[in-house]
């Protein structure tokens, strides 16, 4: 983490696109901590104030390399891949971040957060079935699911534009909360196979104890 020329311990900037993805990574690392205490506890962390999350808003992340550079601090982001041609956009980000002094750049391998979970913990949060592929918009389908089953009068393609909208981002706040709060180890291996999500959480406690 370093420290500022006063001798005060400086934090990690965490930037991610959204307070979504802020609780995807707070509850999965606590959850893998209570399981290994040698995995790090982002929530822990930043109550320690080691790290700090600045939520991008859905921006290009390379406008704020140039605002956050001032305050010197160590900068890990991770950027989800979405779907071409925006992958392309997101990687070019990555490489540009990663030329920078103190800073990591993470694309992910899949759309988007919720493509990590497992479908089982969907199943547990709230007792609906889907399975989904890395490519997948999670959100989407989940919430297509849930108006299936309880508005069959109307179809989702009916709805309107804001109604569905408004449906996914209800659906993606749960996942990322409730959901998150089934997963385990084991399920997370099973869908994160090549372990991404701890090879984060390695990086952030690689920047903190630099």
């Amino acid at each position: 983490m370093g420290t500022d020329p006063t001798g005060k311990r400086r934090p990690v900037l965490i930037v991610v696109e959204g307070t979504n993805d802020i609780e995807f990574l707070k509850r999965i690392s606590h959850g893998l901590y209570l399981e290994d205490s040698s995995i790090v506890d982002l929530a822990q962390m930043e109550d320690q104030e080691q790290i700090v999350f600045l939520p991008a808003g859905g921006s290009d992340q390379r406008e704020w390399l140039g605002r956050l550079a001032p305050l010197g601090l160590p900068e890990f982001h991770l950027i989800d891949r979405d779907t071409p041609p925006r992958t392309t956009e997101q990687q070019a980000v990555v490489e540009e971040i990663n030329r920078s002094p103190n800073s990591v750049g993470q694309l992910t391998s899949k759309r988007n957060m919720e493509n990590y979970l497992h479908p089982q913990a969907i199943y547990t949060a709230r007792g609906l079935k889907v399975l989904f592929t890395d490519e997948d918009d999670v959100a989407e389908m989940v919430a297509q699911k849930v108006h299936h089953l309880t508005r069959r009068e109307l179809a989702w393609e009916e709805l309107s534009t804001r109604s569905r909208k408004r449906s996914r981002h209800q659906v993606k706040r749960w996942l990322n909360r409730e959901a998150v709060d089934c997963m385990t180890a084991q399920l997370l291996r099973e869908c994160d196979p090549s372990g991404e999500v701890l090879g984060w959480l390695e990086m952030i406690r690689g920047l903190v104890g630099s």
